[in-house]
């Protein structure tokens, strides 16, 4: 995996400054899109997608560690965001098979949002408990053996209504003015969602904080005799990553208006995957670019049916084979090289 990283641009004063001024202009360009003919939803759907391969990208491309898991945590925000926002009641097992219901009155907009990510919070903080000693495919099989733990616990789960999902989720009113049925109010909260989870990714990884966990990446065993505790510092990446992970969940149900499991499948874990490679694995704006290709396709090629699957397919060999480093990161190296 750190082939694909090792020739990103270097973190310096000079490489910060251009990413925040690329930064700007993404974010002048999102918040004009209300006022152009482009689909508000598909923007939105794209937006939490990005952010959620941004939390991914956190992980993997700065931490080294693959995680087939994601999904549950996406999932996970979905449920308990949709859940509290509709019903308000709490469910808990106290038995195989029986669940006991703590009833609350339906949650504000952004009290359901705390509660999601919340939730995803303490799975991250549980999951990564269990999976961090690991290392390499040990550590992924782990994640993906936990996701489908918790996908089955979903499907039993009364409070998710199984296959049928939580559907006509009310979207209410944020802050108690802020009508979120109005589709460019809407945009606007989860373009601030998005920009701000963007930002403390961005702020984690130019921090002491992603120096060391680049140092793990690139050689942990280097790290482990300069004093650094790996696992914890593992151990927080991974519960950054849930956590964010939950957050684009949250919005995500807004836009939606529905939580299923098609939001917790492993397959979700795949397109996650594959979102991050198209766009440049361990880059800043890659995750968003590779979201943004990937939701475009399956927007735009709805009429190919089945097909979409196999056009992703194809476009990911040919990604891997072409573009190594992702489009971003190809970008990045040519870049360099003509500097």
């Amino acid at each position: 995996m750190t082939a694909l990283t090792d020739d990103t641009l270097p973190t310096t004063p000079g490489a910060m400054r251009d990413e925040m001024i690329v930064f700007a202009i993404m974010a002048v360009l999102l918040a004009a899109v209300p006022f152009t003919g482009i689909y508000p939803f598909f923007v939105m759907q794209a937006l939490c997608f990005a952010l959620l391969a941004c939390a991914f990208n956190l992980l993997i491309g700065y931490g080294g560690l693959l995680s087939f898991g994601h999904a549950m945590f996406l999932g996970t925000g979905g449920y308990v965001t949709g859940h509290f926002l509709k019903v308000g009641a709490i469910s808990l097992p106290y038995w195989p098979g029986m669940w006991f219901t703590i009833p609350f009155p339906p949650f504000s907009p952004e009290m359901a949002i705390i509660g999601g990510t919340a939730v995803s919070c303490l799975l991250a903080v549980i999951t990564g408990y269990v999976s961090i000693r690991r290392q390499g495919i040990y550590f992924a099989m782990i994640t993906l053996a936990l996701s489908q733990l918790i996908y089955f616990i979903y499907l039993q789960a009364p409070f998710t209504h199984g296959e049928d999902g939580i559907q006509g989720i009310p979207q209410g009113k944020m802050l108690g003015f802020l009508d979120l049925s109005n589709t460019t109010v809407l945009y606007y909260v989860v373009l601030v969602g998005f920009l701000a989870g963007f930002l403390l990714i961005f702020r984690a990884i130019n921090s002491p904080f992603g120096e060391v966990l680049k140092s793990i990446r690139e050689n942990e065993q280097r790290a482990i005799s300069l004093g650094y505790k790996t696992d914890h510092y593992k151990l927080l990446a991974f519960i950054l990553s849930g956590t964010l992970a939950g957050f684009a969940g949250s919005l995500k149900v807004f836009v939606a208006q529905n939580a299923s499991l098609t939001d917790v499948e492993v397959a979700m874990s795949g397109l996650i995957v594959l979102m991050t490679l198209v766009g440049g694995l361990g880059t800043v704006f890659g995750p968003v670019v590779g979201a943004f290709v990937i939701i475009a396709m399956q927007q735009y090629l709805a009429g190919f049916g089945q097909w979409v699957t196999v056009i992703q397919g194809v476009i990911f060999v040919a990604c891997v084979l072409l573009f190594r480093r992702g489009l971003i990161g190809e970008i990045a190296h040519l870049l360099k090289r003509s500097l």
